[in-house]
């Protein structure tokens, strides 16, 4: 089984925050939440708050928006040419995708190109975390849950926070934009 990371890895950007602009430029009264979204950033920043509160109160611009269905069904249509050339080329039908993203935005697109899907439990309506961040160790914990006797052939990720599943992966690369080197 191979096993990647999704954003900055076989997509190419952030997809939450490509969500969060997307939504942004159709509804600019979404801007009301920067203020809430600005000030759990800087709590976390100083480390005050966790990356888990940050993230919550960055989703609260779900609140406004009226059918998100809708507009992730939209937002897929125009970003999914942001999947990368190389993870198409060697996709296999037993692919995990492990993200810290929600799950709501990434289930579409991971249905389209038929990969497995483990990322954050987060309320499409509010913003609410429905569990932990799927970050750095808890990635580990989740795939283990779920894939009791499994092993990852091949692991890819761009960032070095995802060194707890690169431990449990036979071979390990990491990801710059194209440019993959083995991760030792």
């Amino acid at each position: 089984m191979n096993v990647y990371d999704f954003d900055k890895t076989i997509y190419d950007g952030d997809s939450t925050l490509d969500f969060y602009l997307y939504n942004l430029k159709k509804n600019p009264l979404l801007i009301r939440y920067i203020f809430l979204q600005v000030f759990a950033l800087a709590l976390y920043i100083l480390k005050i708050k966790d990356k888990e509160y940050f993230k919550e109160k960055f989703y609260s611009f779900l609140n406004g928006i009226k059918d998100i269905d809708f507009e992730i069904s939209l937002f897929w249509k125009k970003n999914e040419k942001k999947i990368k050339e190389w993870y198409l080329k060697q996709y296999k039908s037993n692919d995990l995708i492990i993200s810290a993203s929600p799950e709501f935005l990434l289930s579409p697109i991971s249905k389209k190109l038929k990969f497995k899907l483990i990322a954050s439990k987060v309320n499409k309506k509010n913003g609410n975390l429905l569990g932990k961040n799927c970050y750095g160790r808890e990635k580990v914990f989740r795939f283990n849950e779920i894939y009791i006797d499994k092993k990852i052939d091949k692991f890819y990720s761009d960032s070095k926070s995802d060194k707890y599943l690169k431990e449990i992966a036979k071979k390990a690369f990491l990801v710059n934009k194209n440019d993959i080197k083995e991760w030792l």
